[in-house]
């Protein structure tokens, strides 16, 4: 079933109507009058639609039920990473959606080597959420995850902390694995904090811990910065039963 995202605004309880991007998509798609769609809010929530009518620039809907996203994981997972240098981040928000990233967070730390100012920061925002927003739509989700960015390591810790389950993932760590760390009780939430290409220091991973984290190695290879988060992902979707 074709799915369209609009605003919580927009899904209105017995009629929609399509427009802009949307209406567009539609006519290249060349829906009739009396195909169904779903047409989703990007929060979680959706509508099983029939088209009505096919206009110049809009699409009418008649609503038929409302229903929860049935495609969002179980488990919230927030993903917070470094900035890397040149695109990377994009790809880890790209697959990160379409593995049911539930948030992707963006800050700076000691051997981050990218750090954008204000004002690209907050092109390269608007670019990563129209690419969150592209893979939710592709993946079928049914929210699109917010890319946000933390001015701060400090900033970043103190809110991951806040999860059920708070992991950070160090190459020098020996002693638990992921596995280890997932047996370790029930939650219904997590964070998943990766560094840059050059690691994190030492001192931050210390304060990581001090603050509840619980440390974790992803193996005995060294993965990239861009591997590390979606790797650590994709095994806390399949211990949550999502695969």
């Amino acid at each position: 079933m074709t799915r369209f995202f609009v605003s919580p605004q927009e899904l209105q309880p017995e009629f929609l109507v399509l427009t802009g991007d949307n209406a567009k998509h539609a006519k290249v798609l060349r829906l009739k009058a009396g195909e169904e769609v779903l047409v989703c809010d990007g929060e979680g929530r959706e509508c099983v639609c029939v088209i009505s009518d096919v206009s110049e620039g809009q699409i009418g809907l008649v609503v038929r039920h409302r229903q929860a996203s049935q495609t969002e994981p179980g488990v919230r997972v927030r993903v917070y990473m470094a900035f890397p240098k040149a695109d990377k981040l994009e790809h880890v928000i790209q697959k990160a959606t379409e593995l049911g990233a539930y948030e992707i967070v963006a800050f700076p730390s000691a051997r981050c080597v990218s750090r954008p100012d204000e004002k690209s920061l907050s092109k390269k925002l608007e670019r990563w959420q129209k690419i969150a927003a592209s893979a939710a739509e592709q993946s079928g989700r049914g929210r699109i995850p917010q890319v946000r960015a933390l001015a701060s390591y400090a900033a970043a810790i103190q809110e991951a902390a806040q999860a059920d389950k708070p992991i950070l993932f160090y190459e020098n760590e020996r002693a638990t694995s992921l596995r280890m760390c997932l047996e370790q009780g029930g939650f219904r939430t997590a964070s998943l904090l990766t560094g840059p290409e050059g690691g994190l220091e030492p001192e931050e991973v210390a304060q990581a811990r001090q603050a509840g984290f619980q440390i974790c190695t992803l193996g005995r290879r060294i993965l990239r910065c861009e591997t590390a988060p979606l790797c650590a992902l994709s095994a806390v979707m399949y211990h949550a039963g999502e695969f």
